[in-house]
């Protein structure tokens, strides 16, 4: 009788995954349901935000031939009106295709054609609901561009965690023998304020001892929710233990690091985050109102992967006179923008050198390009990676989120930062022979790079390949190198080099007051 039961069970657990299978939505298997109220918020969000238009028709078919590379036998193709789905040149599902280009009408039907491959097709069930639904993104970006993407529910969870950051109290750590220390502080950070230092050891959280334990698990205990209060005890440099409540709070990390070289002040920037902006202003202003103010400044960009726009058009604020900063363009009104800097620029009699690599991208290349383009800055380095695309981004119901370009970043020169990166003014990419010429050139007044920048400054989007690499020949991408800050201290110790370097500065109006949608 045990047994009976036994495989009765058996039995009925079998029939439960093999229905799961068809057309449930847990573990791998499909839910039309879900699929259609995906497909018709993607398509709905996409449609008009493109930043070439692309009708619903087009999207969808290029998401159904997501379903070939689940399973190579499977075709969806659509002719003559009719949808169609063959598998090894026999036809499984025909329907006819909508008549206009409502995103819903279309999610309906790709939803019954991928229902049709989900019964005919093993390979295709066993991706289940997730699988197919990633096929059909992965396929419709793989015809956009390089930035927009799916992200699927849980990595969607832990990138919103990350973009909304965690509460801490504004320090790293690190392992030394069995205790656990100190290796850096944020300012301004709880950390901080309460005299913690790089190299004091952590005792207790919350009355839990950290000797011995992994480094990760004492940030896990200090890591909490914002606004919640934690117990650190810790013994500093000098052999005396302390013990002090502190509030969590959300403490972006330093992005801004100072260096002086003689009269030279070199600002190492980062990355952009929610601080950088008064980060920078405030390394400027204290650095300006010591008794040794610095004759000349360097914005070391190099190695900048971005972070937000809004970070990188307040730094440049800080640098300019009233103008232009950058213009975002697209389709959808909302993503067009004219970014602007106001009266009341910082260090307004001082050159600016800003230094660039070849992985200087996205919002830092907006700042350098802001500063080049008005005649405020000289760029040194390689040509910059040309990361100019803006993305939104879209929840889904499945929990997972869109991220669709749609707005090209456009240098106040108009030119597209998109593909082509930012051109220096100096170039130490071609080696130290090129660029002890370049420099005796710009001594004697004359610019050896002028032509390249001027045909660089005057491409306007969207360009073919060839000519983007063309424009970028001039200085080929290259990591950073000691010449690039040797470099800058030599332009700002010669003011004629550096004034010959410089792009003519712009006037307020020059440019195109209106930038085209098309743009």
């Amino acid at each position: 009788m045990i047994r009976v039961s036994a495989l009765l069970f058996i039995l009925l657990i079998g029939r439960a995954n093999a229905d799961a299978g068809v057309g449930g939505s847990g573990g791998i298997g499909f839910d039309p349901h879900l699929t259609t109220e995906v497909y018709a918020t993607a398509l709905a969000f996409m449609a008009p935000r493109t930043l070439e238009p692309v009708p619903v028709s087009q999207l969808t078919l290029w998401g159904l031939r997501g379903l070939t590379a689940l399973d190579p036998a499977v075709i969806a193709e659509l002719r003559d009106g009719r949808l169609r789905l063959v598998q090894q040149n026999r036809p499984v599902f025909d329907t006819a295709g909508p008549k206009d280009e409502d995103p819903r009408a279309w999610a309906t039907v790709a939803t019954s054609l991928a229902s049709a491959a989900v019964g005919s097709s093993p390979a295709i069930r066993q991706a289940g609901t997730q699988g197919i639904v990633q096929s059909f993104f992965d396929e419709v970006f793989n015809h956009l561009d390089p930035y927009s993407r799916y992200v699927g529910p849980s990595e969607a969870g832990e990138d919103r965690e990350q973009r909304n950051g965690v509460a801490g109290i504004g320090l790293t750590l690190m392992k030394r023998g069995a205790a656990i220390v100190v290796q850096s502080v944020i300012g301004e950070g709880p950390a901080a304020l309460a005299g913690l230092r790089p190299g004091d050891a952590i005792l207790t959280v919350d009355g839990q001892g950290t000797r011995g334990r992994d480094v990760a698990a004492v940030a896990g205990w200090i890591a909490g929710p914002e606004n919640t209060v934690l117990t650190l005890a810790w013994r500093g440099r000098d052999g005396r233990v302390r013990s002090q409540d502190m509030t969590r709070v959300m403490v972006p990390p330093d992005t801004v690091f100072t260096q002086r070289v003689g009269d030279t002040l070199i600002l190492r920037i980062t990355g952009f985050n929610h601080s950088t902006d008064a980060q920078l202003s405030r390394a400027l202003q204290d650095e300006l109102a010591s008794p040794r103010a610095p004759t000349g400044l360097v914005l070391d960009l190099r190695g900048n992967r971005g972070g937000l726009l809004r970070q990188a058009v307040t730094a440049a604020d800080a640098l300019l006179p009233t103008g232009v900063i950058a213009y975002t363009a697209g389709r959808d009104p909302a993503a067009a923008h004219v970014w602007r800097s106001g009266s009341g620029e910082l260090a307004e009699d001082v050159p600016i050198v800003v230094t660039v690599d070849g992985r200087t991208a996205s919002a830092a290349e907006v700042l350098a390009a802001a500063l080049a383009d008005r005649g405020r800055a000289v760029v040194v380095g390689s040509v910059t990676l040309g990361k100019g695309l803006v993305q939104t981004i879209a929840g889904l119901p499945d929990g997972g989120e869109l991220f669709v370009t749609w707005s090209r970043v456009l240098a106040p020169r108009l030119w597209p930062l998109q593909g082509l990166g930012v051109l220096p003014q100096v170039c130490t990419s071609l080696g130290g022979d090129v660029l002890h010429r370049q420099l005796a050139a710009l001594a004697d007044g004359i610019q050896p790079m002028q032509a390249a920048i001027l045909a660089h400054r005057a491409a306007r989007a969207p360009l073919p390949p060839a000519q983007v690499l063309a424009l970028r020949a001039p200085c080929p991408a290259a990591e950073g190198r000691d010449a690039d800050i040797d470099t800058a201290r030599t332009l700002i110790g010669n003011p004629a080099a550096y004034a010959a370097a410089l792009l003519p500065p712009m006037i307020e109006g020059q440019q195109s007051a209106v930038v085209p949608p098309s743009q």
